[in-house]
């Protein structure tokens, strides 16, 4: 056999000079997924990658259970009568959908399609679950995989033909009650992205490209390392447009049945990716411990004293498992060496060297994986030192990460100033042929106006009209 390949100093292509080289590389050699399923698009979440969804997962359900949304599971598949109701929807969906036709040799009376979101599956539910206003607000969600025909090229997490789906819907007495769920939304989009360290814009997409059958659509943004954006969620004020298509009506404390008003709230597995990309260096991953699959790696540096070493890396495993830290010891026979490019690729935000030296003096080192800082820590003071460092990586990761999106968007008074792949943000008369232009001559997709008004005075940055609305416009993943 020949001789086992020694990673100790390898690293990735470098991030910022072949994005996609890099991020391939480090989802393959980390073992987020599996892409080799025969299916194009539709990849194999490895027990590390599902691992990191399912946290993503339960922090989601913490923030919108605690808003009084209660989770649901709706069939897969939809029939195409119900499909069909809402032309807007359909217009928007009907060349990314999969259709059942068959069953067996038999042909199905009713063609049934996967669902690449669930509108059309739930709200002629909706119908029977809302009838006074008694049973409002209805606030449900679930979490599933749905299922799109992507015709461009497939990348792990970001752009897939089947993928893991949040989705939140909700119905409304009002309009103003919907709007309050929109600001909800966005409250648990923040939190959420406190906890991923992932800072985004909102931003208000334009006529022609929000959500099919929405009134509105307000993205969630976030930079990618080439300079470009990934949209992250989703937040969709319907108003009546479905529940009118739908039929979905209650009957107010007047006695009149009025059509109630919708929202939704959707998320996917891009999350990850964008998690990927924002934080991992030439080394790998760089995991939130918040969310991270394996919090923290005890790596046994043995030289002698076998046996005095692991029961002092199993006493402090054990220690940090009463509190609920996930922990590991890497007892393989690696080399060191390898040992710490394996946790560093993984992205483990704490590593803990132990050898003979920490165990007579009582103490371990502790290395953190976004900074690479190492330090002596005294046993007695390690649960502690654990809990700061997290705190410290959360914060801080989250600033590193604020910096580089704010450092990456630039004012501009003309489209001529378009030239970098970077955010850009200028005045827009709010003319869709104009909007569109701008699109076509930039190579750029306006992302949106701010949910939250910036106050702006200036002239569109195509036809020089004067103009309070401002815009953000970049390249896209």
């Amino acid at each position: 056999m020949g001789k086992e390949k020694d990673k100790s100093n390898e690293g990735a292509s470098e991030k910022y000079e072949n994005f996609n080289e890099w991020y391939n590389e480090i989802v393959e050699e980390a073992g987020l997924c599996d892409k080799r399923y025969p299916v194009k698009g539709m990849n194999i979440w490895t027990p590390y990658g599902w691992k990191l969804m399912q946290n993503i997962d339960s922090e989601t359900r913490k923030l919108v259970n605690a808003t009084d949304h209660q989770e649901v599971k709706f069939p897969l598949l939809v029939p195409q009568k119900e499909f069909e109701k809402e032309a807007d929807h359909i217009a928007g969906f009907e060349d990314e959908v999969y259709w059942v036709t068959r069953a067996g040799r038999n042909e199905l009376d009713i063609p049934l399609l996967l669902r690449p979101t669930s509108e059309t599956a739930m709200y002629p539910i909706f119908d029977l679950w809302v009838r006074s206003h008694a049973d409002l607000p209805l606030k449900i969600y679930q979490m599933v995989n749905v299922f799109r025909y992507e015709t461009k090229q497939t990348k792990a997490f970001m752009r897939m033909r089947e993928f893991h789906f949040f989705e939140a819907h909700t119905c409304h007495a009002t309009e103003e009650g919907a709007e309050r769920q929109i600001e909800e939304d966005l409250e648990i989009m923040e939190k959420l992205s406190k906890r991923l360290c992932m800072p985004y814009l909102s931003l208000v997409r334009t006529d022609w490209d929000k959500f099919p059958g929405a009134e509105y659509s307000v993205g969630a943004d976030s930079l990618m390392p080439t300079g470009r954006t990934l949209q992250m969620a989703g937040i969709h004020q319907y108003k009546t447009n479905f529940s009118k298509a739908y039929d979905i009506t209650f009957e107010d404390e007047e006695g009149e049945h009025k059509n109630v008003y919708q929202t939704t709230y959707g998320m996917a597995e891009r999350l990850v990716g964008a998690i990927v990309a924002i934080h991992g260096d030439d080394k790998g991953l760089v995991f939130p411990p918040d969310i991270a699959p394996l919090q923290v790696r005890i790596i046994p540096i043995i030289y002698g004293d076998e046996e005095k070493i692991m029961d002092y890396c199993l006493d402090i495993k054990e220690s940090l498992e009463r509190l609920g830290i996930e922990v590991d010891i890497d007892d393989s026979d690696e080399r060191p060496g390898s040992k710490f490019y394996e946790a560093e690729m993984k992205g483990i935000p704490v590593r803990l060297d132990i050898g003979s030296d920490e165990v007579d003096q009582k103490t371990v080192t502790l290395v953190r994986r976004d900074t690479g800082e190492k330090r002596t820590v005294d046993r007695e003071e390690l649960l502690d030192e654990i809990s700061s460092t997290f705190k410290a990586m959360q914060e801080e990761m989250y600033e590193k990460a604020e910096e580089e999106l704010e450092s990456n968007i630039e004012d501009i008074e003309d489209i001529s100033e378009i030239q970098k792949e970077k955010i850009y943000r200028g005045g827009w008369c709010g003319e869709e042929a104009c909007g569109q232009e701008i699109e076509d001559i930039t190579e750029r997709d306006i992302l949106g106006t701010p949910f939250d008004e910036e106050g702006f005075e200036g002239k569109c940055i195509n036809c020089d009209e004067n103009t309070e609305t401002v815009i953000y416009l970049s390249k896209t993943h």
